[in-house]
């Protein structure tokens, strides 16, 4: 519940997240805090601490490879859930040097498309 006392998430916290909660987008569960992604899912809330290990691990582990940002979009979205997130994980990817060093534009033009003449006989 310490989301709802996160001044960070809106200029009114307390409104915005007891909106939210009356329209049914969280709901809690033994004390834990779900966000309903499906109308038969619910996802936990992630602790604003663990964002940066889950980024790493979907983005920069060996195992994740530097995935694109949409491809880390969709691994992360079936995991976890944050306000933000999406921005958060652009952001994250964008900003990954390996990523930039590796996958940069050449800076080359591509040539112009040229006509080719068709033979006058076969």
């Amino acid at each position: 519940m310490k989301y709802c006392k996160d001044p960070s998430l809106s200029s009114k916290p307390d409104e915005t997240w007891k909106k939210a909660y009356d329209e049914g987008i969280f709901h809690l569960l033994d004390g834990i805090l779900y966000h309903r992604t499906k109308p038969t899912g619910a996802m936990a809330l992630t602790d604003r601490t663990l964002i940066n290990t889950i980024l790493n691990e979907y983005h920069d582990s060996f195992a994740a490879g530097h995935l694109s940002e949409d491809r880390t979009l969709e691994r992360v979205k079936n995991c976890s859930w944050w306000p933000n997130w999406k921005k958060d994980v652009s952001e994250y990817c964008q900003a990954c040097d390996r990523c930039q060093k590796e996958n940069r534009d050449t800076g080359k033009i591509f040539g112009r498309m040229i006509q080719i003449q068709e033979p006058k006989s076969p």
